[in-house]
């Protein structure tokens, strides 16, 4: 073997320790953690803006419902819009403008609720959703172009418990701040952190290996040889219509639904319900709303590796392993809610209920009543959605790569004549 082979050889193989990927998955952790940090801080916030000191405001159960969901009526519009700009344009420019925008927007909220009252307060919401919009398609594109196959489960994992740690922090932190410091601090602290996020990203974040000037050669050529770069690749036309009449993703898409509706009506109702109905302080409201959601970060860890290193012994396939992990995340935090509401209001049982909902990965409580009974019609709602959403995606979900995913012969042909037309013109 010829010494240049060697040197091929070597650059190709994966490379031990840390490298400059992982640079920026640790940016990328932090930048999902800030993100939900600013989509959680809300429901904390309003529990003090409202709780009839002198700063506070004399906002009703209706109106504050309305700034609580204010952020997902701009959150649902650019979702599949971002996924296209985010291939199109790279997932830096989407992840700094999510980020950068909700850090600006964040600041302005408390002067937007002294000058402009609860519509300007839900105008910034809705401008912090539609930003946020960006969040996952460009999460998904950086991680599709940075972390190599072998990394995917630790990496990835590491990345998406991001948004976990993020909410259990921003719970548990926003009831001291405002504690100790008033409620606008909770917007300025988290605004502020988010600015300096993005300044550093802005220098030291790229959109994939090639773009960046501060990756190695060795590590650029591992990641392209584990994800199996081809020169010439373009992107294809997406199957618009096999796409939406394959029950698998159908199934997928509502098991989606349903454990989103759970989950974001819990995250957002949670510290009302603490205070409202159980009549926890502000700075225990914050360390007890947290709870369920650290234990989704812990248990977020051994969930993953458990299920990969399943696949990796081939005990079950893809689709029964993934269809038992999501039983679980579902069936479970629909029992556990629905046992929630024949325990009484206490504290310690609530506490201890919401977080094996939640640590299963389940959902939160999006009613405005204060009667303990009108809440139970949540935790139903969200338990019955749980179930039948689960059960389509029993039915109708599978693991298998579908046929409309793979690209037909003659779109094959044209990427590989232009791939050979490029390789031509170098030489």
């Amino acid at each position: 073997m010829s010494t240049q082979e060697k040197i091929d050889l070597d650059l190709n193989k994966p490379k031990p320790g840390l490298g400059f990927r992982h640079v920026q998955t640790i940016l990328l952790f932090f930048g999902l953690l800030l993100a939900y940090c600013m989509r959680v801080n809300m429901s904390m916030a309003i529990v003090a803006m409202t709780d009839g000191s002198e700063n506070s405001f004399d906002w009703s159960i209706q109106i504050q419902s309305v700034i609580l969901s204010s952020f997902f009526w701009g959150y649902v519009v650019l979702q599949i819009p971002g996924g296209e700009l985010a291939a199109k344009f790279g997932g830096k420019l989407l992840f700094c403008l999510c980020v950068g925008i909700n850090s600006a927007t964040s600041i302005c909220i408390p002067i937007s609720a002294y000058y402009g009252g609860w519509q300007l307060v839900c105008a910034c919401r809705v401008i912090q959703g539609l930003s946020q919009g960006f969040l996952y398609p460009s999460i998904h594109t950086l991680i599709g172009k940075w972390v190599p196959l072998e990394e995917k489960t630790s990496l990835g994992t590491l990345i998406y418990a991001g948004s976990h740690l993020g909410t259990a922090l921003e719970l548990s932190a926003a009831g001291l701040i405002a504690e100790y410091w008033g409620w606008p601090a909770i917007f300025y602290v988290i605004g502020t952190l988010g600015v300096i996020w993005t300044t550093i990203y802005i220098f030291v974040g790229a959109s994939s290996p090639e773009e960046s000037r501060l990756i190695s050669d060795a590590e650029r050529n591992y990641i392209h040889e584990s994800l199996g770069h081809v020169v010439g690749r373009k992107k294809l036309r997406t199957p618009w219509k096999s796409l939406f009449t394959s029950l698998p993703f159908i199934s997928l898409l509502i098991v989606h639904c349903g454990q989103n509706w759970g989950f974001w009506t819990l995250m957002t109702e949670i510290p009302s319900y603490m205070n409202q109905v159980l009549g926890v302080n502000m700075k225990s409201n914050g360390l007890m709303s947290a709870l369920p959601y650290l234990s989704m970060f812990l248990l977020s860890f051994p969930f993953g590796f458990f299920s990969n290193y399943v696949l990796n012994k081939k005990w079950l396939s893809t689709t029964t392993t993934r269809k038992i992990c999501n039983s679980i995340g579902l069936f479970g935090p629909a029992l556990a809610l629905i046992a929630l509401c024949y325990t009484p209001a206490d504290v310690t049982i609530t506490v201890i209920m919401l977080t094996l909902v939640v640590g299963l990965n389940a959902g939160h409580i999006m009613g405005f009543m204060t009667d303990p009974k009108e809440w139970h019609k949540i935790f139903y709602l969200a338990s019955i959605i749980y179930i039948i959403a689960n059960i389509i995606f029993l039915i109708f979900g599978s693991a298998e790569l579908q046929t409309w995913n793979e690209p037909n012969e003659s779109e094959n042909k044209n990427t590989t004549d232009e791939a050979l037309e490029k390789v031509e013109k170098v030489i």
